[in-house]
């Protein structure tokens, strides 16, 4: 069967293959994105793979901001 070869997403590896018109992702286990935020903080402030800090700006202008603060 066909795939992508091993694709680094930054946060995670995976691999894709199509069959028909289905495209199927095997990724690695594991939360890749706790490698550079630490728990108490985590989701508080937009993370963005350092390939996309050049476009920080444009992304966060085009979602809508949510309360991530933990209450108490």
């Amino acid at each position: 069967m066909g795939h992508s070869g091993n694709v680094d997403r930054f946060y995670f590896e995976a691999l894709y293959t199509r069959v028909g018109d289905i495209l199927i992702e095997l990724s690695t286990d594991g939360p890749g994105f706790m490698d550079d935020e630490p728990y108490e903080t985590l989701g508080e402030s937009l993370a963005l793979p350092p390939f996309l800090e050049p476009k920080r700006e444009y992304i966060e202008g085009q979602i809508r901001p949510f309360n991530t603060k933990r209450s108490k």
